[in-house]
């Protein structure tokens, strides 16, 4: 994708999902890369907007029967939308394996179906 041309960012609640994962299993190395990569790449820190917007998807999807998470889970995937709708960037996608959870409120696909 980069070699296409494409910008590629890291939203801050993604880089946690991966670290915490990383961390608890003890892979320096994995940490590592994944600090290289927001070093090298767009990151995309959380921000108030970000995570009140978070708040309306959540509360949206629950009260339509439609959770994207368990009801005790934190939901990061209302929260990487958020993130991604604050942006306000046209044409955004965002690269996945649960497409079908965020697509329901940003352009979303799985990531091996994306070309540049």
């Amino acid at each position: 994708m980069l070699a296409a041309g494409a910008r590629v960012c890291i939203p801050e609640i993604a880089d946690y999902e991966l670290r915490r994962e990383l961390v608890r299993a003890g892979k320096a190395d994995g940490v590592a890369r994944l600090d290289s990569l927001k070093r090298s790449l767009t990151y995309i820190p959380l921000t108030t907007p970000a995570m009140l917007l978070a708040t309306e998807y959540w509360a949206r999807t629950r009260a339509a029967g439609l959770p994207t998470a368990a009801w005790d889970a934190l939901d990061g995937d209302v929260i990487l939308a958020a993130q991604v709708t604050a942006l306000a960037v046209p044409d955004t996608i965002v690269a996945t394996t649960n497409p079908d959870h965020l697509a329901r409120f940003v352009a979303a696909a799985d990531w091996t179906a994306i070309t540049p």
